[in-house]
């Protein structure tokens, strides 16, 4: 089982977006994503949530979490949006950078471009990878 972990500063916006949609495509015998953010807010932001509820994924019950050494350490992948330098490095994990624009008080039509743009590179890895 290979765990992807999507990090982004937050982890309300795209970081959700991208665990979500990884685990709405992976095979669940293969892979799954978790996300975190280096300062997690206490919700996601109702506009992610809305678009999500909208594809089918509903994100009322996520909560925010932080991204710690040990949390990091159970990746064999970490994909980061938008946290530089504060994203950890993980030993033995392979690491990739998604420079994506954050959905925080964005219009919806914005947000939904994001959310494509996520998915878009989501289905890429889940195929490159056979998961």
């Amino acid at each position: 089982m290979t765990t992807v972990l999507f990090a982004c500063v937050h982890n309300a916006g795209r970081s959700q977006i991208a665990a979500a949609l990884f685990n709405r495509y992976a095979d669940p015998r293969k892979a799954r994503a978790v996300s975190a953010g280096t300062q997690p807010g206490t919700r996601v932001h109702p506009e992610v949530a809305s678009l999500m509820r909208d594809r089918g994924i509903d994100l009322s019950a996520a909560v925010p979490q932080k991204l710690t050494d040990a949390l990091a350490g159970t990746a064999q992948w970490l994909i980061t949006m938008g946290c530089g330098d504060q994203c950890p490095v993980v030993p033995g994990a392979r690491r990739d950078d998604w420079p994506i624009a954050d959905p925080k008080g964005q219009p919806a039509g914005r947000v939904r471009e994001i959310a494509d743009e996520i998915e878009v590179r989501v289905r890429a890895l889940v195929e490159e990878q056979g998961w």
